[in-house]
């Protein structure tokens, strides 16, 4: 099993680097890319812990573009992950992290449901590489028991156009593809069908776009037609992964979705071009 898309507690997701590592093991994952939100921290942890496992790591990241009021997700794979361009970017990045957070903070307590994001800001500033954002809010709602879960949380609160929604400032889609490459890396575009962003793929490809993650868990069958006919016409990779979170309601087991073996060859082969 080949999966590109999962999480470790350098973002938003649940489990550390040597949890993920033994999970994935279990699950029969081979091949695996932490894409962290943000930071590169957990990925010479993961290697490490992988490696006892057998399974083969490659660098991955998950990068938040803007453009205009819509966040595109963009997942570079086999980058430099202490290239210093993209070193400083990153840091950047995390840093309008912190102010977003603190703003959701204030958000939510003019609406009535005051939290305590004191211990994850601190957290955020302390360990070097630690990347927040709105799923850890989310879970401090649940905590407080304003919500029943996170999905309800962003559904009701938090989405675009909801109550506490705060509007994310950062770079357009091209600029990101731009400092991936820089740094050695191929770009694919993220859960298309979550974003929709299919009329704006074209434009991404003109800045330099490899690959579309053709299989997420957002993606049903007809989804998964779309976009490898879409990657097909505009001769771009297939990319591919779980999105594990090890949250209920965020993403699904690591290697429940995975990449198939053909596409992963042509991915590391064209990343070996690069």
């Amino acid at each position: 099993m080949i999966d590109l898309h999962l999480h470790t507690t350098a973002s938003d997701g649940r489990c550390t680097p040597h949890e993920l590592a033994d999970r994935a093991s279990r699950a029969g994952v081979t091949v695996m890319a932490v894409t962290d939100h943000d930071t590169v921290a957990a990925i010479p942890e993961i290697r490490s812990a992988a490696a006892t496992c057998g399974i083969d790591v490659i660098a991955g990241i998950e990068i938040t573009a803007v453009e205009g009021d819509r966040d595109v997700h963009i997942l570079g794979y086999f980058m430099n992950p202490r290239d210093p361009k993209l070193e400083a970017f990153l840091a950047q990045q995390r840093a309008q992290r912190i102010e977003r957070v603190e703003a959701l903070g204030l958000r939510l307590a003019r609406l009535g449901m005051p939290i305590d994001i004191g211990p994850l800001l601190m957290q955020a500033r302390e360990q070097r590489g630690r990347s927040v954002g709105r799923p850890q809010v989310a879970r401090a709602m649940v905590a407080a028991e304003y919500v029943a879960d996170t999905r309800e949380a962003f559904d009701r609160w938090l989405a675009t156009d909801r109550p506490a929604f705060v509007p994310r400032s950062g770079v357009p889609p091209a600029e990101v593809i731009d400092i991936v490459h820089a740094a050695g890396g191929l770009v694919s575009l993220a859960h298309p069908g979550q974003t929709d962003v299919d009329s704006h793929i074209s434009s991404y490809v003109e800045a330099g776009l490899d690959a579309i993650e053709v299989y997420h868990p957002d993606h049903d069958a007809g989804a998964i037609d779309r976009y490898r006919s879409i990657a097909s016409q505009l001769k771009l990779l297939a990319t591919g992964g779980s999105d594990f979170h090890g949250d209920a309601d965020h993403g699904c087991e690591p290697g429940a979705v995975s990449l198939p073996m053909d596409d992963w060859i042509r991915l590391r082969d064209a990343a070996a071009h690069a």
